[in-house]
């Protein structure tokens, strides 16, 4: 997945906005003369990986081209708690009707980027944490742009890009073979560029892929068991990848925290995919203080 073209950027903010500020800010139009010039600074408020700095400088310009933005990290970099990290400067009516949708975007893509980071730090070399598709609607390019500023992988972008064959497609398709059968003839007369993968929950539905052939990668999902002491045993997991001896890709799901990761990665999965990355993203904390001038 590439970056995010300006305009698909612009037309979310575009629509941001236009939820947000409606007819206009009453606000800050009744008590903020409109001659009146502003610097306001942003402000880490805990430790994290920054993201969405791109995105809050396409804010600020589509409220005004003459506000100026600088900044002393990036997109990517981390950033320590306490930190004055980029400022806004021009009219203080434009910078608070920006405020909170930069602030929003940046905290949600900077929580996913910090959330992805610690569980590659955790997975370590050799094996690729993806995202999925559990994502804000209409936020998904973003989310997945900081899945990879946190050091991610991208999953598929949507239903277009991957063939992916889940328990209930082999359910109605009527079975393993049946599925991958009509994925492959499907893929050779529509979208022959298109990888296919096809998930198993356990070691017999590995075998019938085994047996069938035809994908590119297997997901092997819930093989990861955490006791109700927290032991963590991945032997199904372990075992799966050994009789798939390398033949196809190799993807874990279920079960992926912090905690789990290091016993999951070493059995070694090609990828480990993580709904938690983007459904559960718990915002990093960024103010924007503002002072006159």
């Amino acid at each position: 997945m590439s970056t995010p073209s300006h305009a698909e950027i612009d037309a979310l903010i575009e629509r941001a906005l236009a939820e947000d500020v409606g007819a206009g800010d009453v606000t800050t139009l009744a008590t903020i003369p409109d001659d009146q010039f502003a610097e306001a600074t942003f402000l880490a408020k805990e430790d994290g990986v920054l993201a969405g700095l791109a995105v809050a400088e396409r804010v600020f310009a589509t409220l005004s081209p003459k506000l100026a933005l600088s900044w002393t990290l990036t997109d990517g970099d981390t950033v320590t708690a306490g930190t004055r990290f980029g400022t806004v400067e021009g009219s203080a009516r434009d910078i608070l009707v920006g405020e909170r949708l930069a602030l929003n975007l940046m905290q949600r893509m900077s929580g996913i980027a910090t959330a992805t980071r610690r569980m590659v730090d955790a997975a370590g070399p050799g094996t690729k944490i993806l995202d999925t598709r559990k994502t804000a609607p209409g936020l998904r390019l973003f989310d997945k742009w900081a899945v990879r500023l946190g050091g991610g992988t991208n999953h598929r972008v949507g239903l277009y890009d991957m063939f992916l064959i889940k328990d209930n497609h082999i359910a109605a398709t009527g079975g393993i073979r049946a599925a991958i059968e009509a994925a492959r003839a499907y893929r050779t007369e529509h979208a022959p560029e298109l990888q296919i993968e096809i998930e198993t929950r356990t070691l017999d539905e590995v075998d019938e892929v085994l047996a069938v052939g035809g994908v590119d990668r297997v997901l092997l999902d819930n093989m990861v068991h955490v006791g109700d002491d927290g032991s963590i045993d991945t032997t199904m997991l372990q075992e799966a990848v050994s009789r798939l001896a390398g033949r196809f890709e190799t993807e874990a799901s279920g079960n992926v925290t912090l905690t789990t990761v290091p016993a999951i990665a070493a059995t070694g999965v090609d990828f480990i995919s993580s709904g938690a990355l983007t459904h559960s993203v718990r915002a990093l904390d960024i103010s924007l203080k503002i002072a006159l001038r």
